[in-house]
């Protein structure tokens, strides 16, 4: 009987069984102690001081005349949500104001909960909705928080634990998405009606705005507070990609009506469109990646006469976009490479460069607040430069350096240097590698390669302590892969890599591979690579697909089973991406890339380290679980498996697991590659 017709691991897929729980904690322990020794005690440590460091950068949000950050430490593992000012923020010894302490506050209710965000009421900014997830999942306790009294409010508004939508209407109502009994959720396990519940109303009697069907991935509501242009939304999430934006007007609906792939921004009174396939409108065609804006007045009266304000090129593409109260701030990359323009609404769109931005750095905008100022922070960062947090205003002051992280590893001699590789269908794919300068091309490096592929996700240089300490420091190669199905060339190279074309990421990844042999750098059996969740099902497809390529493979938190993954966890969310198995004609491709189904008992495989998390309610553990035990059913030799209980998708919930899982990930690979 062949694998994809009998699964004999369908016992694992119950999360929290009994015989699988104990099933995964055997597992755990023995990887542990295959890996343990003084050398993994000792960086295990190393790590937990660069995630632990007091000198780490805490980025703040700007809210209502107060700088908010969430911060872990050694001595608050769970964590603190804390404000300060600005001139505090300067300072070199801030003062903080905490909120809210999350590990006392699990003392006090017996409950070791994991903090998951706050949203504050707008223009008022003295209540919270605090989100509470009690395993780092993402099924959260909503709670309503005042921020003068730092104490949750009595009988105020209190969401039980699930998958919910969440937004403030004002002080006494919120919009609401959520678990509201059978039928109330669709089948990717979020919700499928938007409600209105008015302070001192069980959640129960919400009052019902707007629903979709099960088929759908989701409904929210929000309510847009900008004075004079305060509006109500309705967003219909009908897949990972497609969504129509509706205006609540006089309890009527309103569509938007621009392609259901489109990204769409209400501002003020410009609406935004960022279009991910070309859109013939108004006597235009406008291309796949563009960036238009019109008034939204003009466009509900049926003017179709766009700004166009940016249209991409073979090297250029569309990143993100801020508003600030009076400008529009477009991050770019060029040839993976960032690049900021300030745009101008109130003169035509008129252009510039964003002055004083680093040059050679991933650049990317983390906080602006458009209601109001011209205030915006930025966040610069590169493989071996460490993170700085820059704060300018436009117009008026220039970005400064308000916070520099220090150097957690010595990269003396260290170069970066972006290389081609082409892949099988000619195709010219960048990866960025990070070695030392002059490196002898000899084939002798360790060598890990990294990558995602998947969600138009862009995978930038980014300053990484534990990677610089637990593999450059030790004299390995680190290579990032800029492959099909991400976003570093804008909508058109993700579609690239979409449901049937899912294995050009594949074809890209092995050739990035292949090109780094032949340039000399490393061996196959001195070849790592490693990726989770999306990136999980690439390098589980370097395992199945190219095992001659690769000396060792981790595979974090990963999709792995594409037979049945839309029936685990929110995996039904994901048919936009990965296509239909339950569809034949979908499922004909989808088996050509999955690999639960592709690994075979006469195969010959590299060393392999699966990890997840018990907790993880996207993905799930069940499919890391199920594919490890059908490779050691099946006698193949140095197949390891790793699952946290808690930690959610991240895979470890706290500084210290995160140190340890880390620790393991490394040593496994050094050990495999090093030799």
């Amino acid at each position: 009987m062949s694998a994809d017709q009998h699964d004999e691991n369908l016992w694992l897929e119950d999360i929290h069984g009994e015989a699988p729980l104990a099933w995964a904690a055997e597992q755990s322990a023995q990887t542990l102690a295959r890996f343990a020794s003084p050398q993994f005690d000792a960086l295990t440590a190393r790590l937990l001081e660069v995630i632990d460091s007091d000198d780490r950068i805490p980025v703040v949000s700007h809210r209502g005349g107060h700088y908010y950050n969430f911060w872990r430490d050694r001595e608050h593992p769970r964590g603190l949500w804390r404000r300060t000012t600005l001139e505090s923020y300067r300072s070199a010894d801030t003062e903080w104001d905490v909120l809210l302490d999350v590990d006392e506050l699990g003392r006090a209710e017996g409950r070791e909960w994991v903090f998951s965000g706050a949203r504050l009421l707008p223009n008022d900014y003295g209540r919270a909705l605090v989100a509470l997830s009690p395993d780092g999942g993402d099924a959260a306790a909503v709670r309503e928080f005042d921020l003068e009294t730092r104490a949750f409010v009595a009988d105020g508004f209190t969401i039980p634990t699930a998958k919910s939508s969440y937004s403030w209407i004002d002080r006494d109502t919120i919009f609401l998405g959520t678990d509201f009994g059978p039928g109330s959720m669709t089948d990717s396990s979020y919700p499928r009606t938007v409600r209105r519940l008015r302070r001192g109303q069980p959640v129960a009697a919400a009052e019902l705005v707007h629903e979709v069907t099960t088929d759908d991935l989701s409904v929210s509501g929000i309510h847009q507070h900008t004075p004079g242009f305060e509006r109500d939304l309705v967003i219909e999430h009908l897949d990972f990609y497609r969504s129509r934006t509706l205006l609540l007007v006089d309890g009527v609906l309103v569509h938007i009506d621009v392609p259901d792939d489109a990204d769409v921004t209400l501002r003020r009174e410009w609406l935004l469109v960022h279009v991910r396939s070309d859109w013939a409108v108004g006597g235009v065609v406008h291309p796949t990646g563009a960036l238009l804006a019109i008034r939204l007045e003009a466009f509900l009266t049926g003017d179709r006469a766009f700004d166009v304000l940016f249209v991409p090129d073979e090297h250029t593409a569309l990143e993100s976009w801020d508003f600030t109260e009076s400008r529009l701030i477009l991050t770019l990359l060029v040839d993976v490479a960032s690049s900021l323009v300030v745009l101008d609404p109130g003169a035509g769109w008129s252009r510039s460069p964003l002055a004083g931005v680093p040059s050679l750095s991933t650049v990317r905008v983390i906080d602006t607040d458009p209601d109001e100022s011209d205030e915006f922070w930025l966040h610069s960062t590169g493989f071996t430069t460490p993170s700085r947090v820059l704060r300018g205003v436009i117009g008026s002051v220039a970005p400064e350096l308000i916070r520099s992280s220090p150097a957690f590893f010595d990269a003396e001699g260290l170069e970066v240097r972006q290389h081609w590789a082409v892949s099988d269908d000619g195709t010219r794919v960048p990866y960025f590698q990070v070695a030392a300068a002059g490196l002898a091309l000899d084939g002798s490096h360790p060598t890990l390669l990294s990558g995602y592929g998947g969600f138009q996700v862009s995978r930038l240089p980014e300053y990484g302590g534990i990677v610089g300490r637990a593999w450059l420091e030790r004299g390995g190669v680190f290579v990032l892969a800029n492959i099909r199905g991400g976003g570093e060339f804008g909508p058109g190279w993700h579609t690239a890599a979409l449901k049937a074309n899912r294995p050009r990421a594949f074809e890209d990844f092995a050739a990035i591979a292949r090109d780094l042999v032949s340039r000399g750098v490393t061996t196959p059996s001195r070849l790592g690579c490693e990726g989770r969740s999306n990136g999980g099902l690439l390098v589980g497809n370097m395992l199945t697909g190219y095992p001659e390529l690769f000396g060792a493979v981790v595979c974090g938190v990963p999709l792995l089973d594409m037979k049945r993954y839309t029936h685990l966890s929110a995996g039904a969310s994901w048919i936009a991406e990965y296509g239909d198995p339950d569809d034949a004609a979908e499922w004909d491709y989808i088996r050509t890339f999955s690999p639960y189904q592709l690994v075979r008992e006469d195969g010959h495989y590299p060393p392999v380290l699966f990890y997840a998390a018990t907790s993880d309610d996207r993905v799930g553990p069940v499919q890391a679980r199920k594919m490890a035990a059908r490779m050691q059913g099946m006698g193949i030799p140095e197949v390891f498996y790793f699952e946290n209980s808690d930690g959610g998708h991240g895979g470890a919930v706290d500084n210290a697991h995160t140190a340890r899982l880390n620790a393991l990930i490394y040593e496994f690979l050094w050990s495999r590659l090093a030799g």
